[in-house]
């Protein structure tokens, strides 16, 4: 994939998800279904001073936090806002009450249907498209090349394995999340074994009920707060590639592979699979590797006008 469109796809990555955290800090109103009348836009002054103060302290602790609170900036705010909003009255503490010491994970036994599997299976594609992106995005924070090492084949196989192991206990399906990479990026911690450290926490948290029932109680507008500044964060992984990798948006063919995937990712243009929809991210990465193969076949046959 040329640098033009993987700097597009990774800055459309947070690009893409940027109205959701301005939704959740509630700072824009969230979209409204077909044939819903639409309400204008009433700002809540609680949800909004939430947010702003989450996002106050993350940009805080990024940026004036040293030694080990330098790595934990994200979990700080969070914490930071949680508690301002549970003194606001935003926190159901009735749920946290009510949720006893010990409680054991409901599992569910798999169960085969046709019709499941054809609606499903064209995820895939979606799913796959954001894996390589993310993927890539992770190897430019991390200053290594993820693709080769340890390699797109093994990177898919554990995302295919995890999702298969995940379906037989009645768990959802697992994917790659584009907040986790701008935790990446802000601490600067790249360690699997910290990766693991947490998925054993993880799992032993799913077993406490009462600290179950308060991560699931952080409010949206804490949420908010914090993925602004996370998506933005990716926003500019992008195009921190651009510059890097040092992309000569004179060359025609770079002009058009980056103008043609952007368009595509934030415009909200669509096409549908069966009951799946492409859009975003996943189309973009989908149509700006088309679009590289093409051009690639007319530079061979030296049709390209900057040879």
């Amino acid at each position: 994939m040329p640098p033009a469109v993987m700097g597009a796809v990774v800055a459309i990555i947070g690009l893409e998800l940027a109205p959701v955290a301005a939704q959740q800090a509630g700072l824009a109103p969230w979209p409204t279904n077909v044939g819903q009348v639409v309400k204008p836009f009433v700002m809540d002054n609680n949800t909004v001073i939430v947010s702003m103060f989450t996002l106050l302290i993350g940009i805080i602790g990024s940026v004036l936090f040293r030694g080990f609170m330098q790595i934990v900036p994200i979990l700080f705010a969070v914490i930071a806002g949680y508690i301002l909003a549970l003194t606001m009255g935003m926190v159901n503490t009735v749920a946290i009450s009510n949720a006893s010491w010990l409680a054991l994970p409901h599992f569910q036994a798999p169960v085969y249907d046709t019709n499941a599997v054809l609606i499903i299976a064209p995820a895939c594609i979606v799913v796959l498209a954001e894996h390589i992106s993310h993927l890539i995005v992770t190897g430019r924070i991390t200053n290594e090349d993820l693709i080769k090492n340890p390699g797109l084949h093994r990177s898919l196989l554990g995302d295919g394995i995890s999702n298969l192991l995940s379906g037989f206990v009645g768990s959802p399906p697992n994917t790659t999340y584009g907040e986790n990479i701008g935790v990446m990026a802000i601490t600067r911690v790249y360690s699997v074994w910290v990766i693991r450290g947490a998925a054993i926490l993880a799992i032993m948290f799913s077993f406490i009920g009462k600290i179950s029932a308060a991560i699931s109680t952080i409010p949206t507008a804490v949420m908010g707060g914090i993925t602004v500044l996370l998506y933005g964060v990716i926003a500019v992984q992008g195009f921190r590639m651009f510059v890097e990798q040092q992309v000569d948006f004179s060359k025609n063919r770079n002009m058009v592979l980056g103008a043609i995937t952007f368009v595509v990712g934030v415009s909200g243009a669509a096409v549908n699979i069966g009951s799946v929809q492409l859009k975003g991210m996943a189309f973009a990465a989908i149509v700006g590797v088309m679009m590289s193969l093409i051009f690639w076949l007319l530079d061979k046959l030296k049709l390209m006008n900057d040879n």
